[in-house]
């Protein structure tokens, strides 16, 4: 369902060279136009307060600083989440959760506003997932709008917020619809380590998924960072991976944080009013 080939990033290169661009070799990913200067830091800024904030429109699949794990959930809230919750509350771990409005379950239906409202008010950041989970580079530019405005609205109501990052289903995101999402004002965000839960959602199988986490994750911790795609949506993810990846990334000397603290974003710049 989601495989995320190797991406050209814009978080290394200097604001005076832009990176390299190439052609997309798989339709289920995002496109690579970037730009290095919408990640420049002011000359002397302090990370999170005179930082100039992450490129909006454009690919994002690495962090900005080393020794971090950004763990991000997609497709929910779902009948586990509120478990999963339980689960990074007991380890003090922050997490990042790309919702829909209406796909596994509606958003705006029971238990999906008091999910919505728990992940916020536990430090949390809820990016966009699309409302319906369409391929966006397959919709016309009025039709991608919509989905994403439709959960604005939905998460408005819910909780007084909209969202400023996102994840497109399937990782797909052609040049328009970059361009789209560049209007809008959105953080686009892909993934650095895919557990591909997806294919392991069984009690037999779990554990590819995790020694798939633990192979990739290197214990340079010093010299590295990860945004990790996985799904709460699924019942061993939340009930088997999710503590074995955050006993993993802690025994390497890895922080767990949200995809904007992993970015140097300070939380009061995550949502839109």
């Amino acid at each position: 369902m989601r495989q995320s080939p190797s991406l050209t990033d814009i978080s290394s290169f200097p604001v005076t060279q832009p990176p390299p661009t190439h052609q997309p070799t798989d339709t289920m990913h995002f496109s690579t136009v970037v730009g290095a200067a919408a990640l420049a830091t002011l000359a002397n800024a302090s990370p999170l307060v005179r930082r100039q904030g992450p490129a909006v429109g454009q690919v994002i699949s690495k962090c900005t600083q080393n020794g971090v794990v950004a763990l991000t959930f997609d497709d929910g809230p779902f009948t586990y989440t509120s478990q999963l919750l339980d689960t990074l509350a007991a380890n003090n771990v922050k997490a990042t959760f790309f919702v829909n409005g209406n796909n596994w379950g509606n958003i705006e239906t029971a238990p999906g506003p008091d999910n919505i409202r728990r992940m916020k008010a536990e430090g949390h950041l809820i990016g966009s997932h699309t409302y319906s989970h369409p391929d966006l580079s397959t919709l016309s530019s009025a039709d991608r709008i919509s989905q994403m405005t439709q959960l604005e609205d939905a998460t408005r109501r819910i909780a007084g917020f909209a969202p400023k990052y996102m994840r497109a289903p399937f990782l797909s995101c052609d040049a328009a619809c970059l361009s789209d999402m560049a209007s809008l004002g959105y953080h686009v965000i892909d993934t650095s380590l895919d557990t591909k839960d997806y294919e392991n959602d069984t009690p037999e199988t779990t554990h590819i998924s995790a020694e798939k986490f633990n192979n990739e994750l290197s214990a340079d911790a010093a010299g590295n960072s990860y945004i990790v795609l996985s799904h709460d949506v699924h019942q061993q993810t939340v009930v088997s991976l999710v503590q074995k990846m955050i006993d993993n990334l802690k025994s390497k000397g890895y922080r767990a944080v949200t995809v904007g603290e992993c970015l140097g974003d300070a939380p009061e710049n995550w949502y839109k009013a």
